[in-house]
């Protein structure tokens, strides 16, 4: 996505100066909420990925190789992700800007939409590689806009490279990402990340470690359930020892009392 030219004035301290909202058309938000946010596909991805403290899973945001006062052509992907960066310099400006992040973003994935197909197709690849980012993904859920479904570029020698898509079965496709060691797909018109070793949707390690964490829980449930019949058993058990205790001890003060009166 970009803006149209527009002059932003920075105030003289830079250092608190944050960057504007980039403006985003309905059918982008639309398309945006439908395959990053509906989806849970962003947090899911961000989740999966860990390490919060120096990882950055954002969207709808500029890349700007600097702070500065024109937002003429700065791109604003719908994703990117970036490792080994402290996430509270991006909330500082609300951008990620190269120079204080420390590295360029080593992903980033535009989702097509009418207003932004050919730009994402034929602009796109020249700025994301003159800023040095990894890999540029794009996902088209119809294919009409980038006249593919998905297509994924890496950055070798400055130029953007094509990565094999694979066709996974009728209506899936499928391309590996190396810098997020993720598969990436187009499922009947839906994006989804998938683990590339087990093949689950990214939410699918989540769900394993929620099922191992579910049965763990009944296990124990079971075990205190055991060890409460344990004890149930032990208390019904000494109940009679005692009630036992009672009668001899009657029996023996009555056979003391009958001793009195021969």
């Amino acid at each position: 996505m970009t803006m149209p030219h527009t002059t932003l004035t920075i105030p003289e301290a830079v250092d608190t100066f944050v960057f504007p909202e980039p403006p985003v058309e309905h059918d982008e938000m639309v398309n945006n909420y439908i395959h990053l946010g509906l989806t849970a596909n962003s947090s899911d991805l961000a989740d999966y990925l860990g390490h919060p403290e120096s990882t950055l899973v954002i969207g709808d945001c500029y890349i700007s190789p600097d702070v500065t006062k024109v937002m003429d052509d700065l791109r604003y992907p719908d994703m990117l992700v970036a490792f080994g960066v402290d996430p509270k310099e991006f909330r500082k400006r609300y951008a990620y800007v190269i120079s204080e992040m420390g590295k360029p973003p080593d992903f980033v994935l535009e989702v097509a939409s009418k207003y932004t197909g050919d730009v994402d197709v034929k602009e796109k690849p020249f700025d994301y590689a003159r800023l040095g980012i990894g890999e540029y993904w794009r996902f088209d859920r119809t294919g009409g806009y980038h006249k593919t479904r998905l297509a994924g570029d890496r950055l070798v020698a400055g130029r953007y490279e094509p990565m094999p898509i694979e066709t996974i079965s009728d209506g899936v496709l499928e391309g590996y990402s190396p810098v997020l060691d993720v598969s990436l797909r187009w499922d009947h018109g839906e994006l989804a990340f998938h683990d590339p070793v087990t093949g689950l949707r990214i939410p699918g390690r989540d769900s394993e470690r929620q099922g191992r964490l579910e049965a763990e829980a009944r296990e124990e449930s079971q075990r205190q359930g055991r060890l409460e019949a344990e004890a149930s058993r032990e208390g019904e058990r000494q109940g009679r020892l005692k009630a036992e205790a009672r009668v001899r001890e009657l029996e023996e003060r009555l056979r003391s009392q009958g001793s009195q009166y021969p």
